[in-house]
Parts: structure tokens; C-alpha cells; sequence
């Protein structure tokens, strides 16, 4: 997931309209593309197209596929980030930029809201969104159903990420490795990428959980599922890796 962590190969890059991108996505694309698909996905849920929150629908609901639930439960989690004004993405985007958005989210004290007021100061104002959107994916765990084991220490986890890429920054020469990484279609450890990583991955068992239920093996002899579902899913790291099933 974090290739300033371990070393991997870039993986092809395609995008659809109303889909989540896959593989490799340069900090610039992938801001792209959140900016275009969350207010869709909030357009859509406002018409009424969509049940909201994503973890309350049923496989017979529109989006009820667990790879829609999974996507759209980030998407409602990234909307506090993609909502902060200023739009000073560079924040979360851009090399020079890393030390002073880390220093100030892990200056910012955390909090407990799902609904949240930016303050005015931009490195202020990411960090409280960053928290809102990691309370949401805790809030929407616990409407799903997912084991209380793993909904606990969110922030916290968070915070640790964080905190390993503040001293991948202090480094010297890291600016020079970060642009060698996004070359070679690999990931630096930028806010950008830390946030919606880590969105993903905690929106992944809220959509098992919510369209499974408690066991996704039981759930397959229940209910008519799409062949090899169930293993594809729990192999993913994306909900791109599900799309065409």
C-alpha cells in the first residue's frame, strides 16, 4: 500500500466517469478525480439515486454491490478533506509542502465530530477535516456491524502513519526521492496519499461487514453471489480491484 515502505511495480492507470481509479494514480490525477466524484456522489445521493450512508444498503439496493458500498463509503469520508476552503490541495500534494501540513495535524488536537467547522487557517482546517473523515469511516463501522475489535484505535493508527512519515521528511534528500518515487509510479508518502489510503482501508470491512454480514463464508451459501466474490474481495486492497465481476 505504501511504497516509501516497501518497493512494488506501478500497476496500469484507467479511469471511468462514475469509477474508482486503478492502480497508480499521480497526486494530481487522483485529486482530479475526487474532486469530480465526490460532489457526484453527493449529487446523487441529494436525488434520492442513492441510500446514504452507503453501509445501509442491501445487495438489492442501487449501488449495493460491495464494491460501490466500499468506494462510496470513502468518498463520503474523503468529502470533509475535498470540502475545506482555500482548495490549498498543495498541502496534501506537493513535496515542500509535507512538514508543514504533518507538523500541524500532529499539533491539532483530535476530536470526536462527524460534523465539523473549519476555523480559516488551512493547515487548521485539513487537519480537523482529516479526523472527521476517520470518525465517519468509526461511525459508519458501527452502523455496519464490524467487530468492535476493529473499529478501535483509528486515530491513533493514523497518527502513527503520520508520525513515520514526518521522519521520512526530515531526511535528507527527501524531495529527490519523493519525485523519483511518483516517476517511477510508485507512492511517496505524501498527506494525499496517507489520507485516501487509509480511508480505503478502513472502508473495506465496513462494506464486507454491511453487505456480508457477520460471515462473508455464510453469506455466500445464502445468498446468489457473483462466482469468486467472496476471495476477490478479501484479496483486494481497492475496490477497483473488483470492478468487472
Amino acid at each position: 500500500m505504501f511504497d516509501w515502505l516497501h518497493s512494488g511495480k506501478p500497476q496500469p492507470e484507467t479511469s471511468a466517469a462514475r469509477e474508482p481509479l486503478r492502480g497508480f494514480a499521480a497526486p494530481d490525477l487522483l485529486l482530479k478525480n475526487l474532486a469530480r466524484r465526490v460532489p457526484q456522489y453527493l449529487d446523487d445521493v441529494d436525488q434520492g439515486r442513492l441510500i446514504y450512508p452507503a453501509c445501509k444498503r442491501t445487495l438489492s439496493d442501487a449501488g449495493g454491490d460491495v464494491a460501490s458500498v466500499w468506494d462510496h463509503t470513502r468518498l463520503e469520508a474523503m468529502r470533509y478533506v475535498m470540502a475545506v476552503p482555500g482548495h490549498e490541495m498543495g498541502l496534501l500534494s506537493e513535496a515542500g509542502r509535507q512538514l508543514e501540513m504533518i507538523d500541524a495535524y500532529l499539533f491539532q488536537r483530535p476530536h470526536a465530530e462527524t460534523v465539523i467547522d473549519f476555523e480559516g487557517n488551512a493547515t487548521v482546517d485539513f487537519s480537523i477535516a482529516i479526523v472527521g473523515g476517520l470518525n465517519w469511516l468509526t461511525h459508519c463501522a458501527q452502523l455496519a456491524g464490524v467487530d468492535p475489535a476493529r473499529q478501535s484505535g483509528t486515530i491513533r493508527h493514523f497518527r502513527k502513519l503520520v508520525t513515520l512519515a514526518q521522519g521520512w521528511w526530515l531526511m535528507e534528500g527527501a524531495i529527490e526521492r519523493c519525485a523519483q518515487l511518483l516517476s517511477a509510479g510508485r507512492q511517496p508518502p505524501l498527506m494525499l496519499y496517507l489520507i485516501w489510503s487509509e480511508y480505503t482501508r478502513l472502508a473495506k470491512p465496513v462494506a464486507g461487514a454491511a453487505i456480508f454480514g457477520a460471515s462473508a463464508s455464510r453469506s455466500a451459501k445464502l445468498v446468489a453471489l457473483p462466482d469468486g466474490l467472496v476471495p476477490r474481495f478479501e484479496a483486494a486492497l481497492d475496490p477497483a480491484d473488483l470492478l468487472g465481476i
